[in-house]
Protein backbone atom coordinates (compact mmCIF):
# COMPACT_ATOMS: atom_id res chain seq x y z
CA UNK A 1 0.00 0.00 0.00
CA UNK A 2 1.23 3.40 -1.41
CA UNK A 3 2.14 5.65 1.76
CA UNK A 4 0.89 9.15 1.39
CA UNK A 5 2.80 11.58 0.88
CA UNK A 6 5.00 9.47 -1.12
CA UNK A 7 7.51 12.30 -1.88
CA UNK A 8 7.78 14.25 1.45
CA UNK A 9 6.81 14.24 5.00
CA UNK A 10 3.37 15.96 6.01
CA UNK A 11 4.65 19.25 6.89
CA UNK A 12 2.43 22.15 7.92
CA UNK A 13 3.82 25.56 7.23
CA UNK A 14 3.40 27.37 10.92
CA UNK A 15 5.25 30.33 11.78
CA UNK A 16 6.48 29.27 14.79
CA UNK A 17 8.56 32.67 15.97
CA UNK A 18 11.99 33.35 15.67
CA UNK A 19 13.83 32.59 18.62
CA UNK A 20 16.27 30.59 17.79
CA UNK A 21 17.42 29.65 21.07
CA UNK A 22 15.08 26.95 21.50
CA UNK A 23 15.50 23.81 19.96
CA UNK A 24 13.64 22.63 17.16
CA UNK A 25 12.74 18.85 16.70
CA UNK A 26 11.51 17.08 13.52
CA UNK A 27 8.95 14.68 14.93
CA UNK A 28 7.13 11.86 12.77
CA UNK A 29 3.90 10.14 13.65
CA UNK A 30 3.04 6.91 11.79
CA UNK A 31 -0.15 6.02 10.45
CA UNK A 32 -0.15 2.79 9.06
CA UNK A 33 -1.54 -0.76 9.99
CA UNK A 34 -0.22 -3.84 11.63
CA UNK A 35 0.24 -7.08 9.72
CA UNK A 36 -2.15 -8.72 11.60
CA UNK A 37 -0.94 -12.13 13.50
CA UNK A 38 2.78 -12.03 11.72
CA UNK A 39 4.80 -10.18 14.07
CA UNK A 40 8.46 -10.63 11.86
CA UNK A 41 6.24 -8.78 9.49
CA UNK A 42 5.47 -6.28 11.30
CA UNK A 43 8.70 -5.53 12.34
CA UNK A 44 10.17 -5.65 8.76
CA UNK A 45 7.49 -2.99 7.29
CA UNK A 46 7.84 -1.05 10.72
CA UNK A 47 11.60 -0.57 9.67
CA UNK A 48 10.53 0.78 6.28
CA UNK A 49 8.53 3.28 7.60
CA UNK A 50 10.84 3.72 9.80
CA UNK A 51 13.94 4.19 7.62
CA UNK A 52 12.02 6.71 5.73
CA UNK A 53 10.87 9.24 8.27
CA UNK A 54 14.65 9.09 9.38
CA UNK A 55 14.99 9.81 5.64
CA UNK A 56 12.87 12.91 5.89
CA UNK A 57 14.74 13.78 8.86
CA UNK A 58 12.69 13.06 11.37
CA UNK A 59 14.97 12.92 15.32
CA UNK A 60 11.43 11.42 17.01
CA UNK A 61 8.59 8.64 15.41
CA UNK A 62 5.59 7.27 17.15
CA UNK A 63 4.04 4.67 15.91
CA UNK A 64 0.42 3.49 16.93
CA UNK A 65 -1.36 1.67 19.36
CA UNK A 66 -0.67 -1.96 19.31
CA UNK A 67 1.16 -1.72 16.12
CA UNK A 68 3.29 -4.70 17.38
CA UNK A 69 0.87 -7.58 17.58
CA UNK A 70 -1.92 -6.05 16.49
CA UNK A 71 -5.03 -3.98 17.55
CA UNK A 72 -7.79 -6.96 17.49
CA UNK A 73 -10.74 -4.34 16.34
CA UNK A 74 -13.92 -6.24 15.54
CA UNK A 75 -13.60 -9.63 17.70
CA UNK A 76 -14.97 -10.29 20.79
CA UNK A 77 -12.73 -13.63 21.37
CA UNK A 78 -16.14 -15.53 21.97
CA UNK A 79 -17.10 -14.15 24.60
CA UNK A 80 -20.61 -13.26 26.59
CA UNK A 81 -21.60 -13.14 29.64
CA UNK A 82 -21.00 -16.85 31.88
CA UNK A 83 -19.16 -18.30 28.48
CA UNK A 84 -15.96 -18.39 26.21
CA UNK A 85 -16.14 -20.53 23.06
CA UNK A 86 -13.52 -22.56 21.72
CA UNK A 87 -12.91 -20.02 18.61
CA UNK A 88 -12.49 -17.67 20.84
CA UNK A 89 -10.17 -19.62 22.78
CA UNK A 90 -7.88 -19.92 20.12
CA UNK A 91 -8.20 -16.92 18.80
CA UNK A 92 -6.18 -15.79 22.28
CA UNK A 93 -3.72 -18.34 21.78
CA UNK A 94 -2.40 -17.03 17.96
CA UNK A 95 -2.86 -13.65 19.50
CA UNK A 96 -0.56 -14.41 22.26
CA UNK A 97 1.86 -16.26 20.19
CA UNK A 98 1.68 -12.49 17.89
CA UNK A 99 2.57 -10.87 21.19
CA UNK A 100 6.29 -9.99 22.67
CA UNK A 101 8.02 -10.33 25.22
CA UNK A 102 9.66 -7.24 26.79
CA UNK A 103 13.05 -7.69 27.54
CA UNK A 104 13.16 -10.14 24.18
CA UNK A 105 14.32 -10.72 20.58
CA UNK A 106 11.53 -7.88 18.67
CA UNK A 107 12.71 -5.67 21.13
CA UNK A 108 16.07 -6.02 20.53
CA UNK A 109 15.65 -5.39 16.97
CA UNK A 110 13.37 -2.62 17.74
CA UNK A 111 16.43 -0.84 19.53
CA UNK A 112 18.77 -1.68 16.45
CA UNK A 113 16.48 0.07 14.17
CA UNK A 114 16.75 3.16 16.47
CA UNK A 115 20.11 2.85 16.84
CA UNK A 116 20.44 2.19 12.45
CA UNK A 117 18.53 5.23 11.66
CA UNK A 118 19.61 7.37 14.77
CA UNK A 119 16.01 8.48 15.70
CA UNK A 120 14.07 8.23 19.07
CA UNK A 121 11.29 6.22 18.54
CA UNK A 122 8.23 5.18 20.44
CA UNK A 123 6.23 1.80 19.80
CA UNK A 124 3.24 0.61 20.46
CA UNK A 125 3.32 -3.56 21.15
CA UNK A 126 1.56 -5.90 22.52
CA UNK A 127 3.30 -7.35 25.41
CA UNK A 128 3.51 -10.70 26.93
CA UNK A 129 4.09 -11.20 30.45
CA UNK A 130 3.84 -15.20 30.87
CA UNK A 131 -0.07 -15.61 29.77
CA UNK A 132 -1.09 -12.00 30.47
CA UNK A 133 -0.79 -9.40 27.93
CA UNK A 134 -0.01 -5.55 28.00
CA UNK A 135 -0.94 -2.96 25.54
CA UNK A 136 2.57 -1.45 25.92
CA UNK A 137 4.44 1.35 24.56
CA UNK A 138 8.16 0.70 24.58
CA UNK A 139 10.77 3.90 24.35
CA UNK A 140 14.66 3.87 22.67
CA UNK A 141 16.48 6.32 21.88
CA UNK A 142 18.70 7.68 19.03
CA UNK A 143 21.75 5.29 20.30
CA UNK A 144 19.72 2.32 20.12
CA UNK A 145 18.80 1.59 24.03
CA UNK A 146 15.48 0.76 25.11
CA UNK A 147 14.76 3.49 27.58
CA UNK A 148 11.66 1.79 29.43
CA UNK A 149 8.29 1.38 28.85
CA UNK A 150 4.16 2.33 29.80
CA UNK A 151 1.66 -0.05 30.26
CA UNK A 152 -2.01 1.04 29.21
CA UNK A 153 -3.54 1.33 32.94
CA UNK A 154 -6.89 1.12 32.11
CA UNK A 155 -7.94 -1.09 28.89
CA UNK A 156 -11.79 0.15 27.63
CA UNK A 157 -14.69 -2.44 27.30
CA UNK A 158 -13.88 -5.57 25.63
CA UNK A 159 -10.12 -5.02 26.03
CA UNK A 160 -10.08 -6.04 29.44
CA UNK A 161 -10.61 -9.42 28.03
CA UNK A 162 -7.43 -9.51 26.48
CA UNK A 163 -5.25 -7.16 28.01
CA UNK A 164 -3.84 -6.96 31.95
CA UNK A 165 -4.06 -3.23 33.66
CA UNK A 166 -0.52 -1.73 34.18
CA UNK A 167 0.11 -0.12 37.10
CA UNK A 168 1.72 3.15 38.70
CA UNK A 169 5.60 1.66 38.17
CA UNK A 170 5.83 2.31 34.51
CA UNK A 171 4.38 5.92 34.06
CA UNK A 172 7.75 7.27 32.83
CA UNK A 173 8.63 10.41 31.13
CA UNK A 174 12.45 10.28 30.37
CA UNK A 175 14.58 13.05 29.47
CA UNK A 176 16.36 13.18 26.66
CA UNK A 177 18.55 15.66 24.23
CA UNK A 178 15.31 16.40 22.20
CA UNK A 179 12.92 16.89 25.28
CA UNK A 180 10.92 15.21 28.18
CA UNK A 181 8.90 12.25 26.57
CA UNK A 182 6.64 10.45 27.91
CA UNK A 183 3.02 8.54 26.41
CA UNK A 184 -0.78 7.55 27.53
CA UNK A 185 -2.66 4.79 25.30
CA UNK A 186 -5.57 5.78 23.72
CA UNK A 187 -8.36 6.71 26.10
CA UNK A 188 -5.94 6.51 29.21
CA UNK A 189 -5.90 10.11 27.82
CA UNK A 190 -9.08 11.38 29.30
CA UNK A 191 -8.10 10.39 32.66
CA UNK A 192 -7.62 13.71 34.61
CA UNK A 193 -5.36 12.54 37.10
CA UNK A 194 -3.35 10.12 34.96
CA UNK A 195 -2.15 13.56 33.05
CA UNK A 196 -1.84 15.46 36.05
CA UNK A 197 0.52 12.90 36.98
CA UNK A 198 2.83 13.14 33.51
CA UNK A 199 2.43 16.83 33.68
CA UNK A 200 3.88 17.13 37.01
CA UNK A 201 6.59 15.19 35.40
CA UNK A 202 7.48 17.92 33.21
CA UNK A 203 6.02 16.07 30.25
CA UNK A 204 6.95 18.28 26.80
CA UNK A 205 6.11 15.90 23.88
CA UNK A 206 3.05 14.28 24.95
CA UNK A 207 3.06 11.05 22.52
CA UNK A 208 -0.87 9.73 22.51
CA UNK A 209 -1.06 6.25 20.35
CA UNK A 210 -4.57 5.60 19.70
CA UNK A 211 -7.42 3.27 18.18
CA UNK A 212 -9.73 6.09 18.06
CA UNK A 213 -10.33 7.97 14.85
CA UNK A 214 -13.79 9.65 15.62
CA UNK A 215 -13.44 13.21 15.09
CA UNK A 216 -13.77 13.58 18.88
CA UNK A 217 -10.79 12.55 19.39
CA UNK A 218 -9.19 15.86 18.21
CA UNK A 219 -10.78 17.99 20.49
CA UNK A 220 -9.23 15.90 23.75
CA UNK A 221 -6.07 15.71 21.70
CA UNK A 222 -6.27 19.73 21.11
CA UNK A 223 -7.36 20.26 24.88
CA UNK A 224 -4.16 18.02 26.52
CA UNK A 225 -1.93 20.28 24.24
CA UNK A 226 -3.59 23.22 25.98
CA UNK A 227 -4.35 21.94 29.08
CA UNK A 228 -0.24 20.32 29.43
CA UNK A 229 1.58 23.10 27.69
CA UNK A 230 3.35 20.17 25.84
CA UNK A 231 3.31 19.32 22.58
CA UNK A 232 1.06 16.04 21.28
CA UNK A 233 1.75 13.49 18.97
CA UNK A 234 -1.29 11.09 18.63
CA UNK A 235 -0.57 7.92 16.25
CA UNK A 236 -3.61 5.82 14.54
CA UNK A 237 -3.80 2.99 12.30
CA UNK A 238 -5.34 3.17 9.31
CA UNK A 239 -7.10 0.03 8.61
CA UNK A 240 -9.18 -1.84 6.21
CA UNK A 241 -11.07 -5.10 6.16
CA UNK A 242 -8.59 -6.41 4.17
CA UNK A 243 -5.61 -6.19 6.51
CA UNK A 244 -6.98 -8.86 8.82
CA UNK A 245 -6.88 -12.29 8.14
CA UNK A 246 -9.88 -13.36 6.00
CA UNK A 247 -12.90 -15.11 7.97
CA UNK A 248 -13.35 -17.88 9.47
CA UNK A 249 -9.34 -16.99 10.83
CA UNK A 250 -10.69 -13.51 11.83
CA UNK A 251 -13.91 -12.67 11.96
CA UNK A 252 -15.84 -9.30 12.86
CA UNK A 253 -18.59 -9.40 15.36
CA UNK A 254 -21.58 -8.54 13.92
CA UNK A 255 -22.06 -8.08 10.31
CA UNK A 256 -18.76 -8.67 7.92
CA UNK A 257 -17.22 -5.68 6.48
CA UNK A 258 -16.50 -5.75 2.71
CA UNK A 259 -12.64 -6.37 2.50
CA UNK A 260 -11.77 -2.57 1.28
CA UNK A 261 -14.27 -1.09 3.90
CA UNK A 262 -12.24 1.07 6.44
CA UNK A 263 -12.42 -0.08 9.90
CA UNK A 264 -10.17 2.54 11.44
CA UNK A 265 -9.74 5.81 9.40
CA UNK A 266 -6.46 7.38 10.94
CA UNK A 267 -6.67 10.90 12.18
CA UNK A 268 -3.14 11.19 13.67
CA UNK A 269 -2.17 14.39 14.40
CA UNK A 270 0.39 16.60 15.80
CA UNK A 271 -0.58 19.75 18.29
CA UNK A 272 1.20 22.67 19.36
CA UNK A 273 1.02 23.86 23.09
CA UNK A 274 -0.44 26.36 22.10
CA UNK A 275 -3.69 24.62 20.14
CA UNK A 276 -2.25 24.93 17.05
CA UNK A 277 -2.41 21.73 14.77
CA UNK A 278 0.87 21.17 12.83
CA UNK A 279 0.06 18.38 11.16
CA UNK A 280 -3.16 16.61 10.31
CA UNK A 281 -5.21 15.08 10.90
CA UNK A 282 -5.05 12.87 7.96
CA UNK A 283 -8.05 10.20 7.05
CA UNK A 284 -6.69 9.51 3.90
CA UNK A 285 -4.73 6.00 4.38
CA UNK A 286 -1.59 5.23 5.30
CA UNK A 287 1.04 8.12 6.03
CA UNK A 288 3.77 9.57 7.58
CA UNK A 289 2.82 13.06 9.35
CA UNK A 290 5.78 15.40 9.94
CA UNK A 291 5.88 18.81 12.37
CA UNK A 292 8.53 20.76 13.39
CA UNK A 293 8.49 21.58 17.03
CA UNK A 294 10.15 24.67 18.76
CA UNK A 295 10.69 24.05 22.02
CA UNK A 296 10.63 27.61 22.69
CA UNK A 297 6.37 27.02 22.50
CA UNK A 298 6.62 25.66 25.68
CA UNK A 299 7.72 28.61 28.20
CA UNK A 300 5.31 30.61 25.84
CA UNK A 301 2.55 28.49 26.56
CA UNK A 302 2.93 28.03 30.23
CA UNK A 303 3.16 31.43 30.94
CA UNK A 304 0.06 31.99 30.32
CA UNK A 305 -1.41 28.14 32.28
CA UNK A 306 0.90 25.92 33.77
CA UNK A 307 -1.40 23.17 35.73
CA UNK A 308 1.34 21.93 37.92
CA UNK A 309 3.16 25.03 38.71
CA UNK A 310 1.43 28.70 38.89
CA UNK A 311 -1.58 28.00 38.30
CA UNK A 312 -2.49 24.86 40.91
CA UNK A 313 -3.63 25.31 44.18
CA UNK A 314 -1.31 22.49 46.15
CA UNK A 315 -3.16 23.30 49.46
CA UNK A 316 -6.53 22.75 48.25
CA UNK A 317 -6.38 20.13 45.52
CA UNK A 318 -3.38 17.45 45.67
CA UNK A 319 -2.27 14.34 44.00
CA UNK A 320 -1.20 10.93 45.37
CA UNK A 321 0.73 8.34 42.76
CA UNK A 322 1.35 5.03 43.96
CA UNK A 323 4.58 4.26 41.83
CA UNK A 324 5.59 0.67 42.96
CA UNK A 325 4.87 -2.75 41.26
CA UNK A 326 1.36 -4.06 41.80
CA UNK A 327 2.22 -7.80 42.22
CA UNK A 328 -0.08 -10.43 43.38
CA UNK A 329 2.37 -12.77 45.35
CA UNK A 330 5.41 -10.87 47.45
CA UNK A 331 8.11 -13.64 48.45
CA UNK A 332 10.05 -12.54 51.53
CA UNK A 333 12.93 -13.68 50.38
CA UNK A 334 14.81 -15.52 47.47
CA UNK A 335 14.60 -18.71 48.34
CA UNK A 336 10.98 -19.05 49.30
CA UNK A 337 9.27 -19.46 45.69
CA UNK A 338 12.06 -22.18 45.22
CA UNK A 339 11.33 -23.75 48.13
CA UNK A 340 7.97 -23.71 46.97
CA UNK A 341 8.08 -24.88 44.08
CA UNK A 342 9.93 -28.28 44.59
CA UNK A 343 8.09 -31.13 45.95
CA UNK A 344 10.23 -32.78 48.65
CA UNK A 345 9.81 -36.11 49.80
CA UNK A 346 8.89 -37.11 53.24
Amino acid sequence: MALVPSSSPLIAEVDMGTDYSAPTVRATVVQASTVFYDTPATLDKAERLLAEAAGYGAQLVVFPEAFVGGYPRGSNFGVVIGNRTAKGKEDFRKYHAAAIDVPGPEVDRLAAMAGKYKVFLVMGVIERDGYTLYCTVLFFDSQGCYLGKHRKMMPTALERIIWGFGDGSTIPVFETPIGKIGAAICWENKMPLLRTAMYAKGIEIYCAPTADSRDLWQASMTHIALEGGCFVLSANQFCRRKDYPPPPEYAFAGEEPAPDSVVCAGGSVIISPSGTILAGPNYDGEALISADLDLGEIARAKFDFDVVGHYSRPEVLSLIVRDHPATPVTFTSASAKTDRAVSHKP
